[in-house]
């Protein structure tokens, strides 16, 4: 169910419910409603007023099971195209690669072209052509995808052997315009926002310091020293895990200190809290 459907649907469901809800509310006010007040036709209001009121249970039961089925079907259909577009790009990763090998093999350009003309069957997953009709095919509903096939068959090495890099390098550049043109439209369906916190800046990096909180260092003071108290089964193992953890520490604080002292860098208590007594 596409997010047009879906919203035909909802829009449809609104305007049934609040025509109930309005010739519910005309039937309570009936006998204030002047022409209304007295005449044959207030009695009927009450009788349907009546059954609404009895009906009203079964009435948001039905409009719930309704709309319950109509958020189930969306949900699979943005699923089923959540998997369709994953195919997507692993095709066009696959094509893309295949116009980057200098001398690719015939085994090579027909697992490529399997991999597009599966992609290419399995939109009849989500949608329907174009048009189509009980006697007409339609037009296929996402061409971008006949044009990556196209460029990829115009390398063929049973028609072509020796292909340019030239060649090879325009087929690809055909298949990524493509692939832009496919993204561009067929994402639109999913709905996608911009996230929350984005992280716009290149060569970012975590703000953060190093370190915890107080109750967190005292909390891991407690347990290795409730460790430290119990036998060791394996000193050998306790003895390389600490020196490794050390190491590391060391090599942090090393690195942080060649980068400003502030990133990376550790205290000298956590240093001699790295060590195990028995070390």
């Amino acid at each position: 169910m596409t997010r047009t459907s879906l919203n035909r649907t909802l829009r449809r469901a609104y305007v049934i419910l609040g025509f109930v809800l309005v010739i519910a509310l005309v039937a309570r006010l009936s006998d204030h409603i002047p022409g209304l007040s007295g005449s044959g036709a207030e009695q009927i209001l009450k009788d349907i007023y009546d059954y609404l009121k009895d009906m009203a249970l079964v009435l948001v039961t039905v409009v719930a099971a309704y709309l319950a089925n109509v958020f189930q079907k969306r949900s699979k259909f943005v699923e089923s195209l959540e998997q369709e577009w994953r195919g997507i790009v692993t095709t066009k990763t696959a094509l893309v690669s295949y116009c980057d090998r200098p001398y690719p093999s015939l085994e090579d350009y027909l697992k490529a072209y399997c991999r597009i003309s599966e992609t290419i069957d399995n939109m009849r997953i989500v949608y329907r052509n174009a048009g189509e009709t009980d006697k007409i095919v339609g037009l296929y509903p996402y061409a971008p995808l006949h044009d990556m096939r196209r460029a990829l068959q115009w390398l063929d090495p049973r028609k072509k052997p020796n292909t340019a890099a030239s060649e090879r390098k325009l087929a690809q550049d055909a298949i990524l315009q493509s692939f832009a043109a496919l993204r561009e439209n067929f994402l639109e369906e999913l709905d996608l926002e911009e996230p929350r916190h984005p992280l716009l800046i290149s060569g970012g990096r975590r703000l953060k310091r190093p370190g915890a909180k107080r109750a967190a260092r005292s909390e891991q003071e407690r347990q290795r020293k409730r460790q430290d108290g119990e036998p060791q089964a394996r000193p050998d193992v306790d003895t390389l895990l600490s020196h490794l953890y050390y190491d590391e520490q060391q090599s942090d604080a090393r690195n942080g200190q060649a980068n400003g002292g502030s990133n990376g860098s550790i205290t000298g208590k956590a240093a001699a809290q790295a060590r195990r007594p028995d070390v």
